[in-house]
This record gives C-alpha cells, structure tokens and sequence, in this order.
C-alpha cells in the first residue's frame, strides 16, 4: 500500500536521503492476498508488530500473482481499504479466508468490506472503476525491478529476504536484520528522538 492512513502502519515512500534516519525503520512486505503463504506470514507479522511497536513502518506492497485470478482485484480492494482508513484489519480478514477468495472472487472481497463497518458500496465501485489499478501496478513492477518473484518478500534497508520458496526461518532472519538495523546509532538517535517527541 503506497499511502498513508491513520490507523495503519502505512506510510508514503520518502525521498531518499543519505543522511540519518529520522522515523521508523521501513519494512516492506510483497503480498498477494489470494497467496497461503501470505495467510501463515501473518503471524510473522503480528509478531513484528507486537515485538518493534512504532520503531517499525510495516508497509504491504502488492505482488499479484497470475496463477490467482483474483489476486489482483484482491490488491485493489485492499487499497480501497486504506483509503477508507482499514487497511491492515481488511488485509488481514481477507487473508484469514483465502478459500473463501478463491470460491467467491469480487463478491467475497465486496462483503469482507460490509462486515468491517467499510463502505461496501464504494468498494464495487472502486473495483469495477479501477481507481488503484495504477497503485497495484506501480508495486508490482517495482516488486519485479528488485527481484521479488513470490510472495511473502520482505525487503528492509534494501535487502530482500524471500518467503515465497520457503517461510522456514524467515521469521528469524527479519528479526536478526530489523535488530542489526535498529542497534545501529544513528538509527536509534532518529528513534530516541522519535519517542520525546511523542511524550
């Protein structure tokens, strides 16, 4: 997801800048809502979650595979939640009945908005009018310049670490790289920084 919402740990892409840090540390996630792998990378990312709180920015990016035909509907709807202010909770539900997906299609993903409170109404339109198709678009080919090719793919201070092989340690090896980043001073510096400010 490209843009930021209050309740959500997305954020706009920043310019980049080589100067210190000055928020939390960036962990992009390439999903595909349609993908098993994703659903079981989810408790990676509670974990993530519960374990950094703010000094990480857990963005999802989109990654719609071919071989799930509603793979990429799923990418829009999940931006029409964000812009509605649930993105994570719908990415979430949505990837807790990945079965249901891939029975249902559109009609699934319309619903899973009614029962989150969103407007479900908006959400057919925003499917039938493609207004996130250039969001998805832009991830999944920047997901394919750096090398991503399945899902789940994590990629932290420009590294990637792939779970779409196999998630076996992969839970592990984030933690290892987010806690070498964040150990760094500058990067806490930014992040000490970021605390007294929010007190």
């Amino acid at each position: 997801m490209s843009d930021s919402a209050p309740d959500s740990p997305d954020s706009p892409d920043a310019p980049f800048a080589a100067s210190v840090p000055t928020g939390p540390l960036v962990i992009d996630i390439w999903c595909e809502l349609q993908c098993p792998d994703c659903r079981t990378a989810l408790d990676d990312v509670r974990a993530l979650r519960a374990r950094y709180g703010d000094r990480v920015d857990l963005r999802l990016r989109h990654f719609p595979l071919e071989k799930h035909k509603h793979s990429f509907a799923a990418a829009q709807a999940a931006e029409e939640a964000l812009e509605q202010g649930r993105g994570w909770p719908y990415v979430e539900a949505v990837l807790g009945k990945v079965e249901e997906l891939n029975r249902q299609g559109e009609p699934f993903l319309v619903e899973s908005a009614r029962e989150l409170g969103l407007d479900a109404e908006e959400f057919d339109t925003a499917l039938v009018d493609g207004r996130h198709i250039l969001i998805v678009d832009a991830d999944q080919a920047e997901g394919k310049a750096i090398g991503v090719t399945g899902t789940p793919t994590y990629v932290i201070a420009g590294e990637r670490l792939d779970g779409g092989k196999s998630q076996d340690g992969l839970r592990e090896r984030v933690e290892e790289l987010v806690d070498r980043l964040l150990a760094t001073p500058g990067q806490q510096d930014a992040q000490d920084t970021q605390d007294a400010q929010d007190v």
